[in-house]
Order: C-alpha cells, then structure tokens, then sequence
C-alpha cells in the first residue's frame, strides 16, 4: 500500500489494518493525526508539559495493545476521546498523594447553557461565573468531571457516550444527572459559604 493510499484512509480502516498486520508505521499515521488532541487532553490532567507528554506516550502505548477492542460501534475518535480521558482519570485517582497539585482541567470550553438544559429544578448553569464552575470542578471525583467533559466539552451524544464507556444509555443519562445535580449542589454550597474567587 502506498504512503497517499495509507494517508487517505479513514480511521477505522486504518484500525482495521493495524489489528491485522501489527505494522508501527500504520500506527505511526493514527499517532500523526491524533498525537495534539491527546496531548491537549493529557495536559489539562497533567502537572506541566514534561508529565503530559509522558501521559500521551502512555495512552498510545496502551492504545496500540487495547486497539483491537475496539468494535467499531462508535467513531474511532470517540473511543479515543474516552479512552484518553479514562486513563487520565486512573492516573489521577492512583497519584491521590499528588491530586491536590493537579492542575484544573480546562473548563473553558464548556457550553455552560448545555449543562444546564436538562437538569429538572436545580439552578441553571447560565447563572454560574466560568471561574468558578472552574474552580467547582475541581470538587466532583475525576469520573463524574470526566462524564461531563465528554458530554459538554467534546460534545458527545448519549448514544456515543454509551458506546465509548461501553454502559447502557440509562446508565449514562443517570451518571451525567448525579454529576450535574452534584456540581451544582457543590456550586450552591460554594457561593453560599460566600468565598469569592
């Protein structure tokens, strides 16, 4: 196969071969498109480049082993997007002694209204300021921010998220409410303790 030929492959055909054939120079083309969004992702877990660029070493390493479980049954960036996001929360949560040096994951590009779209009587998130959602994010388990960095941050379907996660859709529509509901009860508890940011 020539080098424009591998080059114009989708993603998932591009798996499809690598699963067969084991070739690094095929993985190295995934790697090629992929390696910033990785590393952005990592980065928003990591404590400075050095350990964000160790982190997306990692989630390709793993990557390239775990590449033939994936099924298909969602976009391949979307298995990635969650994967990546996975490993970051497991090494957040196995590195509890240094959690509280983290550096915050980037909350900037969350559609706020998004969020709050759903959630039945709690507070809109509208109302809320960017820094301090900022700062509230901080407060929910690794998990709950990682379900909602996917959903309102990468923009994520229900269905894609349940795909990803390999969960049913209830169980992902259950999972995003706990978080929202959480977050905002943390954010209600937050601005009524009256601590300014």
């Amino acid at each position: 196969m020539t080098t424009e030929a591998v080059h114009s492959l989708t993603d998932e055909a591009l798996v499809e071969a690598i699963v067969k054939t084991n070739d690094t120079m095929l993985f190295e083309v995934l790697y090629d498109r992929y390696a910033t969004m990785v590393y952005n992702k990592c980065y928003g877990f990591a404590n400075g480049v050095d350990e964000a660029k160790d982190l997306t070493q990692d989630v390709f390493l793993r990557v390239f082993i775990k590449l033939a479980s994936f099924k298909g049954k969602s976009k391949f960036s979307t298995w990635l997007y969650a994967f990546t996001y996975n490993h970051c929360v497991n090494y957040v949560t196995r590195n509890t002694a240094k959690k509280i040096e983290k550096k915050s994951v980037s909350s900037e590009s969350i559609d706020i209204q998004n969020i709050g779209e759903d959630i039945d009587s709690t507070r809109e998130f509208e109302n809320m300021r960017l820094e301090q959602l900022k700062l509230v994010m901080e407060l929910i388990s690794p998990d709950e921010k990682m379900i909602l960095l996917l959903k309102y941050q990468e923009n994520l379907s229900i269905k894609e998220l349940s795909e990803a996660l390999d969960i049913g859709e209830s169980a992902v529509k259950m999972r995003l409410k706990r978080a929202k509901e959480k977050l905002v009860r943390k954010y209600d508890n937050y601005t009524k303790d009256g601590k300014s940011i």
